[in-house]
């Protein structure tokens, strides 16, 4: 079996393509997930550096999909041929992994398996972000940081199907551009404009009813200060495995925009 291992941390020239040993038969709760497509996460970036301790030797990546292969004793919730995707699960730069089944979520026929391997994480996130804090209603103001990257993608996207009026701050020109693609109604870029002033000037005063800030350090305390409203910051929001299941089948079937799942599969855009 293939596997793209990490021996010793560094950048992405440390990623090897190597052969590992096949896996071991399911046991009771487990199966074997054949894997069609891996997500590429920051969090595979900070585990290669190094930033995220990890031992080494090991293979990266832990999102994905693909198709099961077979099953341990007792497993109910998935059987062999089935479509499914899966998040949390070390090891999925690999042509196949072994995981706890009940943390498998099924995968709709309608969805490619790139797709499958795109959405979990970010997706369940945006969903949670979204919805469980102040759901965004028509006409409310909504200012997301970080709005061209593969989380602010979503959560612009969920925004704006949703009927708000879509703020997103970037850094650069190019990322403005991308964001826009996305459904931003409003793009500050904040290396050169002040988006507290900008806000003010958008929303007539008022400020935003929600903001979403995936950066922090140099946006929190302008989200305080020109709010109007909720800030949520987030990071890895993790959830019960049956939220996860039961919320990720309604993000597919109940909320799926154009655009959504898009994510980079460029390992050496991050060095």
């Amino acid at each position: 079996m293939k596997a793209i291992r990490v021996e010793k941390q560094g950048g992405p020239e440390v990623l090897k393509l190597l052969d590992v040993a096949p896996l071991n038969a399911p046991g009771p709760g487990q199966a074997v997930v054949r894997i069609v497509a891996a997500g590429v996460n920051f969090v595979d970036v900070g585990q290669r550096r190094g930033t995220y301790p990890r031992q080494v030797p090991f293979t990266l990546g832990v999102e994905g999909a693909g198709v099961v292969e077979s099953v341990g004793e007792g497993v109910r919730s998935v059987k062999p041929s089935d479509r499914v995707a899966f998040t949390g699960l070390p090891g999925a730069y690999s042509e196949a992994i072994l995981a706890d089944a009940e943390r498998l979520i099924p995968l709709p026929d309608e969805f490619t398996f790139e797709e499958g391997a795109a959405f979990p994480l970010q997706g369940m996130t945006a969903h949670y972000l979204i919805h469980e804090f102040r759901r965004p209603v028509p006409g409310s103001f909504v200012l997301i940081h970080a709005a061209a990257g593969g989380m602010g993608g979503l959560l612009v996207q969920w925004a704006k199907h949703l009927g708000a009026n879509v703020i997103g701050t970037v850094s650069t020109e190019a990322k403005a551009r991308t964001a826009r693609t996305s459904g931003a109604d409003h793009v500050i870029v904040y290396t050169e404009q002040d988006f507290v002033a900008e806000t003010k000037r958008i929303t007539l005063e008022r400020g935003a009813d929600l903001i979403i800030d995936g950066v922090g350090r140099t946006t929190f305390k302008g989200d305080l200060y020109r709010s109007g409203g909720h800030t949520r910051p987030y990071r890895d929001l993790r959830r019960s495995q049956r939220s996860w299941r039961s919320g990720f089948t309604e993000c597919l079937h109940a909320e799926r925009a154009d655009g959504f799942g898009r994510k980079s599969t460029e390992l050496s855009a991050y060095p």
